[in-house]
């Protein structure tokens, strides 16, 4: 199933609106994120993440959120520069949101609908992964990093379909 179409944010503290359009044609790594949890440090490897795979077609995408132990309180102008002051994070970052209940926002809401409740994030930084089409490629639970191997690799097979396609396009195009 495709979730290109709820790939769409609002962006923290006004900044550009993140629109389907925004993610055409790149993976996407969403990760719900909070300020004040004890995994925000991930949001280190987050960046570090941005900045491997960025130039390959990757794009990280932090989803502020409070729906788990108040972690994340903060307007988002504060969200945003604690994460910028403390964690050097450069990758775009959507308007706070809900990931759970009735207010989810329509991607999580989605998830839930599709897969059930049990793959929807149980505690801050749960990350999903959409191919260049939205279509979801990987779940990964709060307690696996950013940078571990095993979401690192799905990264690469993400990117590496994205290359395939763009060759093939390349070589349709120049027959």
């Amino acid at each position: 199933m495709a979730y290109s179409a709820k790939l769409d944010f609002e962006g923290c503290a006004g900044t550009d609106k993140l629109s389907p359009e925004s993610f055409a044609g790149k993976a996407v790594l969403v990760v719900n994120t909070a300020s004040k949890c004890g995994l925000t440090p991930q949001l280190k490897e987050m960046q570090l993440v941005h900045k491997r795979f960025k130039a390959q077609g990757l794009i990280v995408l932090g989803v502020p959120c409070n729906d788990f132990g108040g972690q994340e309180p903060w307007e988002e102008q504060k969200i945003m520069d604690f994460y910028k002051s403390k964690y050097g994070v450069t990758f775009p970052l959507a308007a706070k949101v809900h990931v759970r209940g009735p207010n989810a926002h329509p991607l999580y809401a989605a998830l839930r609908k599709d897969l059930g409740e049990d793959a929807l994030p149980q505690w801050n930084f749960h990350k999903f992964l959409f191919s260049g089409h939205g279509d979801l490629l990987g779940v990964f639970g709060h307690i696996i990093p950013p940078t571990d191997v095993e979401v690192s690799e799905a990264i690469e097979e993400a990117l590496a379909e994205l290359e395939m396609g763009t060759a093939n396009s390349s070589n349709a195009d120049g027959q």
